[in-house]
């Protein structure tokens, strides 16, 4: 079973049916009480980043997430929910993420229109078990203002370009990020799911859960 975190922050029921398409089952999280139940997870997020961490304090979550991270179960970050992976998000001021990756998110520099909406193409940086099957140079869906500036170069398993070379997929050891919707993604974006609830569905066979 994967838990989709419902912290008011995204768009819950179009990632449950991406997942149900591809043949995985999902359930929407209203407590983090709920997170014992799950083999993986998905962290979704629309919004601003200090709003997130903010309604993500409020419901409880951030302590148990942090937990759910540090057990191996795989743990996915969606778009605004990849960029609380990382330590600091200066949206609006500084403000503290869940610290799961090291770096910061940062506005595109001016001279391009944001936020940067449609569809780009990855640059695959190194093998991925999540990119596993998904070519080079596929396209995926975006929809933001703030990228990722990683401090471990090795937690980039993709890149995009949008006037700055910025990281649309990052991984360290069982967390992982997405900065596109693979929701709306398809078919790439299916094909990431199925590679993520496999996983989940792996990892779970082997430590017996």
């Amino acid at each position: 079973m994967i838990g989709i975190v419902d912290y008011g922050r995204g768009n819950l029921r179009s990632v449950e049916k991406a997942l149900e398409k591809v043949g995985f089952e999902a359930t929407i999280m209203a407590s983090p009480t709920e997170l014992n139940l799950v083999n993986g997870l998905i962290l979704p997020g629309v919004g601003a980043f200090a709003d997130a961490m903010q309604a993500l304090r409020q419901g409880g979550w951030i302590e148990p997430l942090i937990r759910f991270a540090r057990s191996g179960r795989p743990f996915l970050g969606i778009c605004l929910g990849m960029q609380i992976l990382f330590e600091v998000g200066e949206e609006h001021g500084e403000h503290a993420g869940l610290g799961l990756l090291a770096g910061r998110v940062v506005k595109f520099p001016p001279g391009r229109k944001v936020p940067h909406m449609g569809w780009n193409s990855l640059q695959l940086e190194q093998p991925s078990y999540l990119l596993e099957g998904i070519p080079n140079e596929s396209y995926f869906y975006f929809v933001h203002s703030y990228y990722a500036e990683p401090g471990e170069k090795r937690d980039v398993a993709a890149t995009s370009d949008y006037g700055v070379v910025f990281p649309a997929v990052v991984s360290k050891d069982n967390v992982w990020g997405a900065q596109f919707h693979p929701e709306k993604s398809s078919p790439w974006g299916l094909k990431l799911l199925t590679n993520f609830g496999k996983w989940v569905n792996e990892n779970a066979a082997l430590s017996g859960h």
